[in-house]
């Protein structure tokens, strides 16, 4: 059984020029009944049009989807993979539903009968896990099980310390960047080191075993900070963000010599 173009770009939303520029580079193949005839798809074309699209809301620009999908020929296993994901995404989705649902219902409480609002029932669901197919996508599965495994092994009073200090550390960032300080001031590149002590302290990321980020890591995380509006709201915004972007550059080209990485 074949599909039109028409009758894929209407189940899926992906418009129909979207779907001819995936055939013209070799994403999507369509396959065509004529030499001269309309494109159309196939079971297979549509299993993996489904798998682009997955690969797509992950933030992965199209080479990367054509490296992931040359890379994984077995589809039902690569679907596999994303099902559990998708599962996981689900329950950490209820769970957040329900501890705003708990939240709301405590600060709506008449005031003189409000319950205190406990942070482990604010924050459940609020965990980490959810960046796993993130991380594992672009730096390696042994990156996200050792970090993993490291955050699990810290427990409840060390998870929160830990917690305490990426806290202060993100205020830190907002109040120099409001201040109007120069990234290469003293005060912005004491803040630069104790964010660069801060990532390799986690086991698995590059630099870990030597004690100080990858250069390359360190640099390709600040233009993250401005490119991605998730992380960017941890520094106030896009504008705090690329403040910790240019510092972190200033802080890179001065602790590595020339040439090092």
């Amino acid at each position: 059984m074949h599909w039109s173009i028409q009758e894929i770009a209407r189940l899926t939303g992906v418009t129909s020029r979207t779907l001819r520029h995936y055939d013209a580079v070799g994403l999507l193949p369509a396959v065509r009944t004529t030499a001269s005839g309309p494109r159309r798809y196939d079971r297979t074309a549509l299993v993996r049009l489904q798998r682009i699209l997955l690969l797509r809301d992950l933030g992965l620009g199209l080479g990367d989807i054509a490296d992931v999908l040359d890379s994984e020929q077995d589809e039902a296993k690569a679907l596999r993979r994303h099902l559990d994901s998708l599962r996981a995404e689900q329950h950490r989705l209820a769970r957040q539903i329900a501890s705003v649902e708990r939240t709301v219902a405590a600060l709506e409480k008449d005031p003189e009968q409000k319950e205190d609002i406990m942070a482990k029932d604010m924050l459940d669901g609020f965990d980490h896990t959810q960046y796993e197919q993130e991380v594992t996508e672009r730096w390696g599965r042994d990156a996200y099980v050792k970090g993993d495994a490291w955050w699990r092994g810290l427990g409840k009073e060390g998870q929160d310390r830990f917690t305490a200090q990426v806290q202060a550390l993100s205020t830190a960032w907002i109040e120099a960047a409001e201040a109007g300080l120069d990234p290469a001031s003293d005060e912005a590149q004491a803040i630069a080191a104790r964010h660069a002590a801060w990532l390799v302290a986690v086991p698995g990321t590059p630099g870990h075993e030597q004690g100080r980020p990858d250069k390359g890591y360190l640099l390709g995380l600040g233009d993250m900070y401005v490119a991605d509006d998730r992380f960017a709201a941890n520094y106030g915004g896009t504008e705090g963000a690329t403040f910790v972007r240019d510092a972190l550059r200033v802080y890179a080209e001065r602790a590595y010599p020339e040439g090092e990485a």
